[in-house]
């Protein structure tokens, strides 16, 4: 069975897809987003499925493709920040090595450019970050084997700190 090196998580703006693409250089594998499955099964970009056919049926897409890349990704395996929302994904993370990703509120909003592209950012972004960062701080911590914190950090000084924790991987 094939299965991910990590799998990252964390919330909007804390860097998962910047640090992924990073650490899947340093270890010479592949980077894989599960946002970007989702866009591809649904042949339009997340916010138009938000638009379109509302947020429980991009959910569906996300846990069926969170499923499928969990077992045939075998390398850096970002999930969307709600992801963890869903208990089956929760359960499917259990005997992987699993990365929070943390960031506090401050990066986060410098991060995530206030929401653009971002449908669940799109009216109040702060206080909508806040709420989802305190929301879903517990299920990143439930699921993560470990957690880095990215604030104010490089992606190749994360990517440093993450190396040792895979086991030499790299």
């Amino acid at each position: 069975m094939t299965r991910p090196v990590c799998v990252l998580v964390g919330a909007p703006g804390a860097g998962k897809t910047t640090v992924g693409t990073a650490l899947a250089a340093a270890l010479g594998v592949e980077f894989r987003d599960t946002d970007e499955d989702v866009e591809r099964t649904a042949g339009k970009p997340i916010p138009e499925i938000f638009v379109d056919e509302g947020e429980e049926r991009f959910r569906t897409l996300e846990r069926a493709a969170v499923a499928t890349a969990l077992a045939s990704c075998s390398g850096v395996l970002a999930l969307g920040g709600g992801a963890v929302l869903a208990e089956e994904t929760r359960a499917a993370l259990a005997g992987h090595t699993v990365l929070h990703l943390s960031v506090e509120l401050t990066d986060a909003i410098r991060r995530v450019d206030l929401g653009v592209g971002r449908p669940l950012l799109a009216v109040n972004p702060r206080a909508t970050l806040k709420y989802l960062l305190d929301q879903r701080r517990p299920l990143y911590a439930e699921v993560a084997t470990a957690t880095v914190v990215t604030d104010g950090r490089a992606p190749e000084e994360i990517v440093a700190e993450i190396l040792p924790l895979l086991g030499g991987l790299g």
